[in-house]
C-alpha cells in the first residue's frame, strides 16, 4: 500500500440493515490505506455481529463498542481518539462511497494544500439506488459563506489531522454536530475546498433524522443562535440563505 493511512469513522446504532453495503463500499476503494473504525452506540440489531464479521475478514477494519449510548457525536469523537491515519474520513452508516472517493479527495487535498475537502454526491433511495438528483458544491467556504450554505455533507468529508489536530476535529454535543463542527474548523481559520464531482450516495430513508424538515429547521436554528453565538438579525440573514439553498437542493 501506498500513500499515508486515511482513518474512515462509521458511527454505527442499529444499522444493520445498510451496513453491510456501506462496508462493501469502503472495500472497493481504490485507494487501500486505509483503516475502517466502526464504532457501536449500543445497537440491540445484529449490528455488532456483522461488525465482528467484517473485521475477521479484513484486518484494516476495527470495531469499537461504546459502553452507553451517547450518540452519534460521541461515537465519531470515539473513533478520532483511536484513529491512526493521517487523514480521517466519515461515513454515515447508511451512506455508500463511489469507488474513487478516496483517491479523488485526497488527490484534490493535496493539489490545493488543503486541511478540509468535501465533495458532491447524489440523493438515494432507501435501497441505495441514486436518483439522478446531483448536489453540486462550490469551489471553497470560508466561515462566513458557510454560515449560509450549510451544503457540507458529512460522508464526503476528508480533514487532514495533520494540519488541523485532533481536539478541532472533535464533534461538540448539540444537534447537527457534523454542521457545528465544520463551522468550528473554518472559524480557526481554515477554508473548504469543494471538489464538484458526485462521489458519495446519500441515502435517505423514511423515519430518519435528516427526513425531519421541521426538527432540521430547529437544528439549525439553534446553531446560528446557541452554538455560534450570533445577533437574532444575522441569524436571520444567514438563516434565509440556508434555507434557500437546502429547497434548491432537494427538487
Amino acid at each position: 500500500m501506498t500513500g499515508e493511512k486515511v482513518s474512515i469513522i462509521i458511527p454505527v446504532y442499529n444499522a444493520a440493515a445498510f451496513l453491510k453495503e456501506t462496508v462493501e463500499s469502503v472495500k472497493k476503494q481504490t485507494y487501500e490505506n486505509w483503516e475502517l473504525l466502526l464504532v457501536d452506540d449500543c445497537s440491540s440489531d445484529d449490528s455488532v455481529r456483522l461488525m465482528e464479521q467484517f473485521a475477521k475478514e479484513d484486518e484494516r477494519i476495527r470495531p469499537i463498542r461504546q459502553e452507553m449510548n451517547q450518540g452519534a457525536a460521541q461515537a465519531r469523537n470515539r473513533g478520532i481518539q483511536e484513529a491512526e491515519g493521517r487523514y480521517i474520513a466519515f461515513l454515515d452508516a447508511d451512506d455508500i462511497w463511489r469507488e474513487e472517493k478516496l483517491t479523488r479527495e485526497l488527490a484534490f487535498l493535496k493539489e490545493k494544500e488543503a486541511a478540509f475537502v468535501f465533495s458532491g454526491y447524489e440523493f438515494a433511495d432507501a435501497h441505495g439506488a441514486g436518483s439522478g438528483k446531483i448536489v453540486r458544491v462550490p469551489e471553497k467556504l470560508t466561515y462566513r459563506q458557510a454560515l449560509k450554505n450549510t451544503t457540507i455533507f458529512t460522508s464526503t468529508v476528508l480533514l487532514d489531522v495533520k494540519k488541523l489536530g485532533k481536539e478541532l476535529i472533535s464533534m461538540p454535543d448539540v444537534r447537527s454536530e457534523d454542521t457545528a463542527t465544520w463551522w468550528k474548523i473554518l472559524r480557526n481559520g481554515n477554508t473548504a475546498y469543494g471538489l464538484d464531482e458526485n462521489l458519495v450516495y446519500y441515502r435517505r430513508s423514511a423515519g430518519t433524522l435528516s427526513a425531519n424538515k421541521m426538527e432540521a429547521v430547529r437544528r439549525i436554528w439553534r446553531l446560528y443562535r446557541q452554538t455560534e453565538g450570533l445577533p437574532v438579525i444575522d441569524s436571520f440573514y444567514n438563516f434565509c440563505f440556508y434555507a434557500v439553498r437546502a429547497v434548491l437542493r432537494r427538487i
